[in-house]
């Protein structure tokens, strides 16, 4: 599974107002020419992420090239079990990704585009998030 090799702080708030506004970056193709874009907002673990990358290069068969956009850098702290109120905040339970209406998560090239959008779309059933297949408009 993917988690960082170092984090600034251990634990981390989870932030106010969560997946209210839009992505500003990560918004467009920049290496394949097939992807898969969020439409809402969500946090993606890092069991989700692998999970999709699996089914993307069981999929193609390595034949085509995969990028992922999105990696697991923030901390989320469970509770143990039956631990009453206060006694501090959690252990780091799990890794996530913060991923934001419209960010682009995984981009794919190198196959045909029919496989393209079914590999896409078979990984998009793993995710916490509502996405949709985008190609790269050649002008």
């Amino acid at each position: 599974m993917l988690i960082p090799k170092k984090v600034k702080h251990r634990k981390w708030h989870k932030g106010r107002r969560r997946n209210i506004r839009g992505a500003t970056d990560k918004i467009e193709l920049a290496f394949g020419s097939y992807g898969l874009k969020a439409l809402t907002g969500a946090w993606i673990s890092a069991r989700q992420i692998e999970a999709a990358r699996r089914v993307l290069t069981r999929y193609t068969r390595r034949g085509g090239k995969i990028w992922i956009r999105i990696f697991a850098d923030h901390p989320v702290t469970k509770k143990g079990n039956e631990v009453p109120m206060g006694a501090g905040k959690g252990a780091v339970d799990h890794y996530i990704s913060v991923v934001k209406a419209g960010t682009v998560m995984f981009e794919m090239d190198g196959i045909p585009e029919a496989s393209a959008k079914t590999a896409l779309e078979l990984a998009a059933y793993k995710l916490a998030c509502r996405c949709k297949y985008i190609t790269k408009e050649i002008v």
